[in-house]
């Protein structure tokens, strides 16, 4: 029995790397990959214009870390002025740690219906927020805080961009090395996996394994799709995802 872990590096391959170490056969296989974001250039003064109290969100490592580089390029420091708000854990410590300054974030679930929840954001009337995401998504964090009445400017720090593969040779390549377990964390890769794998071998073979998922949203997707065999895992994490993986 062997698992495909599909999210992209070097987080899948840490997962895999971690999985091989406790004797399970594990595969790295990333649908995408990242480059620069749109508006990155932007950011410097973006940054600049938040004011004591705004608001400002990292939504993924990812965003973290191209934020991270661009400052740094420009000999800019994270600024102290508004408050620090991240999607879980993972991305919080990240921006934590480039940033030296106390992030907030949900104890539960990495979404954000979960992150609309906290104290702090119930009274942002007035207040900047600064979103820094990657090419679209998270798109209910924003029209929230707008209703209630933020003003919200995104910041696409990155660009998820698909890498492409022979879907038969590749579902020949994972059904015969026994995959029955797949590791996917969101729904664009979900629909990717799907659309990349041609229909005799998604029936023979895709949607009989067993899809480990970050979200019951993503679940719902997976569902829609035509996998039955499904699992959540309490978020979208490697720890997290190790924990559902044994």
């Amino acid at each position: 029995m062997s698992i495909l872990v599909t999210r992209p590096s070097p987080q899948g391959e840490e997962l895999v790397s971690r999985l091989r170490a406790l004797g399970r056969e594990a595969w790295s296989f990333p649908l995408i990959e990242f480059t620069p974001g749109r508006e990155l250039a932007q950011l410097p003064a973006y940054l600049a214009a938040l004011a004591e109290g705004s608001l400002l969100f990292a939504l993924s490592q990812h965003a973290v870390e191209f934020a991270h580089a661009q400052l740094q390029q420009h000999g800019q420091p994270w600024p102290s002025a508004p408050r620090y708000f991240a999607i879980g854990r993972t991305t919080g410590l990240a921006l934590h740690k480039v940033s030296s300054i106390d992030v907030r974030y949900p104890l539960d679930r990495e979404i954000s219906e979960v992150l609309l929840q906290l104290p702090e954001l119930q009274n942002v009337a007035g207040k900047k927020a600064l979103i820094l995401r990657g090419n679209g998504g998270r798109e209910l964090l924003g029209a929230t805080l707008q209703e209630r009445g933020a003003s919200v400017t995104f910041c696409e720090c990155y660009q998820r961009t698909n890498r492409h593969y022979d879907g038969a040779e590749e579902a020949l390549r994972w059904e015969s090395r026994g995959v029955t377990r797949l590791v996917i964390t969101s729904g664009e890769m979900l629909k990717q996996l799907w659309s990349l794998i041609p229909q005799w071998y998604r029936e023979r073979w895709l949607l009989h394994c067993e899809v480990l998922v970050v979200s019951e949203r993503l679940a719902e997707q997976a569902r829609e799709l035509g996998w039955q065999n499904i699992r959540v895992a309490d978020s979208a994490d490697n720890d997290a995802l190790l924990r559902a993986l044994q």
